[in-house]
């Protein structure tokens, strides 16, 4: 290697990937911005992540290049980010390009002054003129002119972006003299205009939502099945699994390894973008887990098991942590890993792979790019009587066979493995274990989530600097973000349902009064993204839009909702109520972008129940009730009396184990079996 620069001392595997290219890359810093400053020159910030494919396209052809590297590094100062390391400066940055060019995406690359103020920006960027895009040696040589050529205007550009950055960041701001009374802003017909909302937008032939690329959207899943539990709309439940079906049965889930790839290019979810994050399979996971509990259908209890073994398989680590994500690409080629040709089948298999193939979809001729991408285009049942065999007889061949594909796959060259680790995404996953663990009953999910929480509660732990974003190997950095803690209350709020140990619950709610007093924004009642302290960004934002990750305000407000029942916090779920409210207009508009707040405006309009179950037999009855598909709640259980819940206050005083079912506290006669309280809940 001739090149070595500055980020050779960092752990992100993605800037390690670019330690050696001979762009003298700085990581985000005083150090880079002084230089800039000293030498005036602009700034050049590329953000990726490790996974993502044409950020690792760009590398190869521009930030390979020796004659690139040197225009880069003599007219500007170059520094390279980690997304999930830093998602606090993608934010900002990715507002700006997408308010100057419409669009966004990784790689990002954007231009700064040496004050850190954007002025121009796009994402990839072809090595010659391409796809109706500049090259980026022209790309490059145009901005430094701009900027030394015609400075006003490049400040001028710089202010009025950063103005519009931070004006975009008030959305809410105006609501708040405008906030209607509860009754007015949680109707069942608000909830009903948000399905039909959902619905128009609803690919109703192949799952899923809008056209290709098609991502999972999980949250609007969930609003369906959320939805047809409150009303018995068969449509709503319809599309849910429509969307999950094809999904498990396509391209973009591992049919030989399980767990999901991202996205899917095309609309029929054949062709994935390969690479595997651990957010989505842990969304997923959940999503399936209550669909499972609604319908009972096995494929959703296989696909929860095989995601379950791929996580375990290829992203835990020892003691308990979960890695982020798998490159899509090995050996330079994305999918390589992951797709088949019929004779390396058929010599795997023998006599059983007439039958695989033909189940999975595999031809000599492939189904993408001359290769194959196992799919399934017929449940077991119907291929089988197809083919005039024994269901258990394909079952056999299909699972016998996984298992020698997989056997053969792990001697290829495996893609990279992004092995940070991030306290948010831990989080996810650990609410995953949480959901698998109740919808199949399996307690082996629930010792990974203790074992995930004891992990998080230690390595990422900062003392009375609160938390960290990042570990690895051993080191933990930068302050962690909103969505770290509001994701980390609801994985104890959720590890206290399951286990009924009281001890979460202290631990959600110092962390909960922790974020209130260095994350609030008074004048709303949301949560900026960035702690308060923090100094090294240009504009604290609000994220409200439930992206790929469930919006940090969001989750909060669910947390301020459950956290106020269980300590009778009037003003946390005052608060609750007043963010999902200062919403609701363009949560019922766009409820696809608001899937997480359209869920809780909608738990709002029914009620949330408050569940108690007290005896001798609680943690028996708990796991009856739980495994029952249930909305958002508020459950406690206790085998003995416990103090400082007022849920929990004088329901210990008869033999026996009780279920109760409260509102604000007020309780209906209490009942000793799981169907009676499940009537209850039905009747309300």
């Amino acid at each position: 290697m001739t090149h070595t620069n500055r980020l050779a001392k960092e752990t992100s595997p993605y800037l390690l990937q670019h330690a050696h290219n001979p762009v003298d890359w700085y990581p985000w810093g005083d150090e880079a911005f002084e230089k800039a400053r000293q030498e005036d020159k602009p700034v050049l910030v590329s953000i990726g992540y490790a996974a993502c494919h044409w950020c690792h396209v760009m590398e190869k052809e521009s930030f390979e290049d020796e004659a690139t590297a040197t225009v880069m590094n003599e007219r500007f100062v170059n520094i390279k980010i980690d997304r999930e390391e830093r998602p606090d400066l993608d934010h900002i940055y990715m507002d700006a390009v997408q308010a100057m060019t419409g669009s966004g995406g990784w790689p990002l690359n954007v231009f700064l002054t040496p004050e850190g103020k954007p002025f121009y920006g796009g994402t990839y960027f072809p090595p010659r003129p391409a796809f109706n895009r500049a090259s980026w040696v022209d790309t490059l040589q145009g901005v430094w002119r701009t900027f030394n050529e015609k400075r006003e205007e490049v400040n001028t550009q710089a202010e009025n972006l950063t103005r519009h950055i931070d004006q975009s960041n008030g959305f809410g701001q105006q609501a708040v003299k405008d906030l209607l009374p509860a009754e007015q802003m949680f109707t069942k017909d608000k909830v009903h205009l948000m399905f039909a909302n959902i619905m128009r937008n609803a690919d109703k032939e192949d799952g899923g939502f809008g056209k290709a690329p098609k991502f999972p959207q999980t949250f609007v899943i969930r609003y369906l099945l959320h939805y047809h539990y409150h009303t018995g709309n068969e449509e709503a439940l319809q599309q849910a699994c429509l969307s999950l079906d094809r999904m498990i049965r396509g391209g973009i889930y591992d049919q030989v390894g399980g767990g999901f790839a991202r996205y899917a290019t095309d609309n029929e979810w054949l062709i994935p973008h390969f690479e595997k994050m651990l957010y989505d399979n842990a969304l997923l996971v959940s999503v399936m887990s209550e669909a499972y509990q609604l319908t009972g259908k096995p494929l959703y209890r296989q696909a929860i098991e095989q995601t379950m073994e791929f996580i375990e398989r290829e992203l835990l680590l020892p003691d308990g942590g979960f890695y982020s994500a798998l490159d899509a690409d090995s050996e330079g080629v994305e999918g390589k890993f992951y797709v088949w040709n019929k004779t390396e089948v058929d010599a795997l298999l023998q006599e059983d792979a007439p039958v695989f193939t033909a189940f999975f979809d595999i031809s000599p001729t492939g189904n993408w790019e001359h290769t194959n991408i196992l799919q399934v285009k017929e449940d077991p049942e119907t291929f089988a009587v197809r083919r005039g065999m024994p269901v258990d007889e394909l079952l056999r061949i299909i699972n016998e066979g996984r298992v020698k594909l997989l056997q053969a796959r792990s001697k290829r060259i495996r893609p990279l493995l992004d092995d940070k680790l991030l306290l948010g995404w831990n989080a996810l996953m650990n609410i995953a274990c949480c959901n698998a663990c109740t919808a199949t009953g399996n307690e082996h999910y629930l010792k990974l989530a203790e074992r995930n929480m004891h992990f998080m509660l230690t390595r990422f732990d900062a003392g009375p600097e609160g938390f960290y974003h990042t570990t690895k190997n051993g080191t933990a950095r930068y302050p962690a973000f909103l969505d770290d803690y509001s994701y980390l209350i609801q994985a104890l709020l959720q590890l206290q349902e399951v286990t009924g140990n009281t001890d979460y619950l202290h631990r959600a709610r110092a962390l909960t009064e922790w974020v209130t007093e260095r994350f609030s924004e008074e004048e709303t009642g949301y949560f900026y993204y960035t702690h308060k302290d923090q100094q090294d960004v240009i504009v604290r934002k609000k994220e409200l839009y439930d992206g790929a990750v469930p919006s940090g305000n969001a989750m909060m407000a669910v947390n301020l909702y459950s956290l106020g029942v269980i300590f009778d916090i009037s003003a946390w779920r005052e608060r609750s109520m007043k963010m999902t409210g200062l919403l609701h207009q363009a949560v019922n508009r766009y409820p696809s972008s608001f899937g997480l707040w359209a869920t809780l405006l909608m738990s709002l309009t029914y009620g949330i129940p408050e569940i108690v179950i007290t005896g001798s037999n609680a943690t028996e009855v708990r796991k009856e009730l739980l495994r029952a598909f249930l909305p958002l709640k508020v459950l406690q259980s206790a085998e003995k009396e416990v103090q400082g819940f007022p849920l929990l206050a004088q329901k210990n005083n008869t033999s026996g184990t009780w279920l109760f079912l409260c509102r604000q506290y007020a309780c209906q006669r209490p009942v000793n079996e799981v169907h009676s309280l499940l009537q209850q809940l039905k009747n309300v």
